[in-house]
């Protein structure tokens, strides 16, 4: 039975699971160490069952709690070669730590299948994995991304599971407290992506057979678990019924209470 933990999620920190049988990978180490193992205990996570350590890319909040983390588990880390690169050489994880470089051609950790694609976004090798479990089930990981491109689209339709990015609602960041470069980087091709864009994507999702959404990576100041799941659900529901043909669910900063089975 495939599994998905949302461990935590947004601007603080980012970290989730995906598990099958007695082996898990760890997607994202963006809190620290001692938050991190309390939360996989909290959900019943064996700490052994951590096969790797996927990391998407170096913004803090998805490697904060890494290099802590690397001293206290057995598994390796993997990432893009843009990525690794910057983790070993700033010091973030110790050469012997070191699981591989994953890219668009599938690779081997424990019995999963893991591939990455490319993201654009503001960090060198930024990428989404796709994660394949010994049941033929998919779970793909698409956060941090100013818009989709055709390659993350046709990297991740198909999957039964997809973590995708809603970061920001236009209206609100348009009248937020951020400055006006900030506001430009977040809403830039580079940046991280909207409501609307992520509900475009979902409806897409959706037709292509994906019957799980978690919405993730939400912004304390300019989003709400509200707004969107509203504007998601607004754009696939005239086709389709939430709760029959798919299930949406919203992390929050504290991740999901819930168990996605996929």
């Amino acid at each position: 039975m495939a599994k998905f933990y949302s461990l935590f999620s947004g601007s603080k920190g980012n970290s989730s699971i995906v598990r099958s049988g007695g082996q898990a990978l760890l997607i994202d180490a963006g809190m620290s160490c001692k938050q991190i193992r309390l939360a996989l205990a909290s959900r019943n996570i064996d700490e052994n069952f951590i096969a790797g350590i996927l990391i998407t890319h170096t913004h803090i909040d998805h490697i904060k709690g890494l290099r802590v983390l690397c001293n206290n588990l057995n598994a390796k880390v993997y990432a893009t070669d843009d990525t690794m690169t910057t983790l070993l050489r700033d010091g973030h994880i110790k050469y012997e730590k070191f699981g591989g470089i994953i890219s668009n051609n599938s690779e081997s950790i424990g019995h999963f299948s893991v591939s990455s694609f490319p993201t654009d976004h503001d960090a060198n090798g930024s990428c989404g994995f796709r994660i394949e479990t010994p049941e033929d089930r998919v779970c793909s990981v698409c956060t941090d991304l100013g818009n989709v491109t055709d390659t993350v689209h046709n990297a991740v339709k198909g999957s039964d599971l997809v973590l995708l990015e809603s970061n920001y609602d236009p209206v609100m960041l348009k009248n937020g407290p951020y400055t006006l470069s900030l506001k430009a980087r977040i809403a830039g091709k580079d940046g991280h992506l909207s409501n609307i864009n992520c509900a475009e994507e979902a409806l897409r999702l959706v037709e292509s057979g994906t019957s799980r959404l978690v919405l993730a990576h939400l912004s304390q100041e300019n989003n709400t678990p509200h707004l969107a799941m509203k504007t998601t659900k607004e754009y696939i529901d005239d086709k389709y019924e939430c709760g029959v043909d798919y299930l949406l669910y919203v992390a929050n900063q504290d991740g999901l209470k819930e168990t996605v089975i996929f």
